[in-house]
């Protein structure tokens, strides 16, 4: 599969019934806001969403080893949640544990779950697929991306704001059913949605082992 770029869209990966019995996994027993949820792999359907052969498949082509789901993450972009987010990385990890490994850090807590911004050695390890409940356009608050910027390590605000300057952004549209894959690191963003079109996404991160690195290990959230 085609990662260069540190995306890639599939599109037709699951069928309308699915994406119906995705949407009930998603809100079954789930403490969110009008604007999503974190924390879903302990739900039983999300869980099994997640190990389902079709992702699995997906995220061990992007890793080239077997692929453990280890973070789930809903995201409902509507007329009454509607935000904006600036240029940014995916840093941040879920840790089963704090450690002084160097490189890590700084560490804080987000639902009683800890967290620790990661380097780029260990945030390489991981993908993320993105499975579209809705489609999503040009108008409906898309994610945006750098094309390449993954490659370029950990940046500054400073350091992403110039490379914005500099490269062309793509929105990434997706239609319901289709997935996205992309690598924490691409630099990314997404802007309001100027339509009333709602856009429902599932976030689900996987790595290849849930020690990331010697001695780290990540949590499953």
């Amino acid at each position: 599969m085609d990662m260069d770029s540190g995306f890639a869209i599939i599109p037709n990966v699951w069928t309308s019934a699915q994406l119906e019995a995705i949407g009930h996994a998603v809100h079954a027993g789930s403490h969110r806001s009008r604007a999503g949820a974190r924390h879903l792999m302990g739900e039983a359907g999300v869980d099994a969403l997640a190990r389902d052969s079709r992702m699995a498949d997906i995220a061990s082509r992007v890793l080239g080893t077997a692929a453990i789901p280890f973070r789930a993450t809903f995201f409902d972009k509507s007329r009454e949640a509607n935000w904006l987010v600036v240029w940014h990385q995916d840093t941040a990890l879920p840790m089963r544990r704090r450690h002084d490994t160097p490189g890590w850090g700084p560490w804080s807590r987000k639902a009683g779950i800890l967290y620790a911004h990661a380097p780029a050695s260990a945030l390489e390890r991981v993908v993320a697929i993105r499975v579209h409940l809705d489609d999503s356009t040009a108008d409906n608050g898309p994610l945006r991306v750098l094309p390449g910027s993954h490659r370029l390590g950990v940046l500054t605000d400073a350091a992403m704001a110039e490379l914005k300057s500099r490269l062309p952004a793509v929105d990434c549209v997706v239609p319901a059913g289709g997935v996205l894959l992309m690598r924490p690191l691409i630099v990314h963003s997404s802007s309001k949605s100027t339509s009333a079109a709602p856009r429902r996404v599932l976030h689900i991160e996987y790595a290849g082992s849930l020690t990331i690195e010697e001695g780290v290990e990540l949590d499953v959230a």
